[in-house]
């Protein structure tokens, strides 16, 4: 029963979406420290197409699949589907000064910003998901 509930989806997801912001927080971080660092690409995190495409909410109507439900344990297992994590890739597709270097500090700190919200957002709604099961682990009781 256990393992039913922290298998979850909800769980998952949002278990996965904090490591992708938190590795972001890294990404960004090292980027504004190397804003000055001559020939410095920066980097950048890329989690939420992983995502959507994992769970059929891609634009090609091929990509998009039906959830299947497993409702009893004697039914037949369901296969695992690949996880995707967040993956880090360099943009090296443009350069903002003369020493090659592509870190626009106000971009960074927008991106900063962002992520902060994004994680907290993920931290509320994990910490949401708990308190539900708590509740309904103890029938409601204090």
């Amino acid at each position: 029963m256990l393992e039913q509930i922290m298998n979850s989806s909800n769980f998952n997801y949002l278990g996965r979406g904090l490591a992708a912001a938190s590795l972001r927080q890294e990404v960004i971080s090292h980027n504004i420290a190397n804003v000055n660092t001559p020939n410095f690409k920066r980097s950048g995190v890329i989690f939420e197409d992983l995502l959507a495409k994992e769970i059929g909410l891609g634009d090609d109507e091929a990509e998009k699949k039906l959830d299947i439900v497993r409702t009893h344990d004697r039914h037949l297992p369901i296969p695992e589907f690949p996880n995707h994590e967040a993956q880090i890739y360099e943009d090296d597709t443009t350069t903002m000064r003369v020493d090659n270097n592509n870190v626009d500090i106000d971009i960074e700190m927008a991106s900063l910003a962002k992520n902060q919200l994004y994680y907290n957002a993920m931290a509320s709604s994990l910490g949401g998901y708990m308190s539900k099961l708590k509740n309904v682990i103890t029938s409601g009781q204090s």
